[in-house]
This record gives structure tokens, sequence and C-alpha cells, in this order.
């Protein structure tokens, strides 16, 4: 289900939520004892790109998500578009995953949530000149930029 929502109620709560995941994760593993860290069970593979943004999509930016997968930014040059996807490193039951896309101004952003498998998305969103901000969720751990991979055209726009 593909949901675009034009409000900027929901464009803060995707930031924030992105904001506190992103700024927590850090503080997090920094407060682990370093014991603890050094015995860790080891991270699973990194999930790879999938390719189903389609053709001239090419990777631009990642968040790993936990252990549990990857959110990928991709951008077309050709067409001037982003396309999101959330892909797990690990596929199987299908679980709770989403892959969103969105901008400041004006307020919009475009969401694939769902119970999936492999992969949430693809989103796609022509922001051409735009900063972005993007996120994916697996089972719960968010990860994503906000205010990111602006274009050269954002301060004309």
């Amino acid at each position: 289900m593909i949901d675009i929502r034009r409000a900027a109620a929901i464009g803060a709560a995707v930031t924030a939520t992105a904001c506190a995941a992103v700024a927590l994760a850090p503080a997090a593993v920094a407060a682990e004892p370093a014991a603890q860290r050094a015995t860790a069970a080891p991270k699973a593979a990194a999930a790879q790109y999938n390719g189903v943004c389609g053709s001239g999509y090419a990777v631009v930016n990642s968040a790993q998500i936990d252990t549990k997968g990857t959110v990928f930014l991709t951008y077309n040059s050709a067409t001037g578009k982003n396309c999101v996807v959330t892909v797990r490193n690990k596929p199987g039951k299908a679980v709770h995953m989403t892959a969103s896309l969105g901008f400041a101004s004006p307020t919009t952003t475009v969401t694939d949530t769902g119970y999936f498998t492999t992969y949430a998305g693809p989103v796609h969103l022509d922001a051409r000149g735009l900063c972005v901000t993007w996120r994916g969720e697996i089972s719960g751990e968010v990860a994503g930029k906000n205010g990111t991979n602006c274009g050269s055209l954002a301060a004309n726009r």
C-alpha cells in the first residue's frame, strides 16, 4: 500500500522519528562496556541493494537498520527522481516494514508500509533541487537521515 500525505504534522512526525533513531543509536553503543562489545555476536551480513527502484537508479546513501537490514536512497539523474527501498538482511516470515521518502517544503511524504518477507518499497519522489528525508523500519527498528542529498537547486526552489 502506497500512501501520499501532504501535511506538516505527518512530515514532522517522520522527521522526529528518524532523528530520534539516528541520534540515539551511537549513544547506546558508546554506553555499552567495551568487554560486552568485544564479545557481542557478529552482525548479520549486510543487505544489498536489490535494484527494485528501476533502471537508471544508483545508490547515493544508505543506513543500516540495526542487524535487521538496510534502507537505501537511490537517485536517477536522468529523471531527477529519488527512490527508497528497505531491504532485510535475511528474508523470512513477513514482518512490519516501512520505506519512506519526503521533503519539507511543501511537505510531502511517500510511504510504503506493511508486512513483507524481503523488502518494503520502492517509493519514488521527484525531489529535484531539494533536500530529502528518508527512513526505513524493520520490526520496530528505524534508521534513515533527515535533510540530506540536497540538490544544487535547493536554494532556488
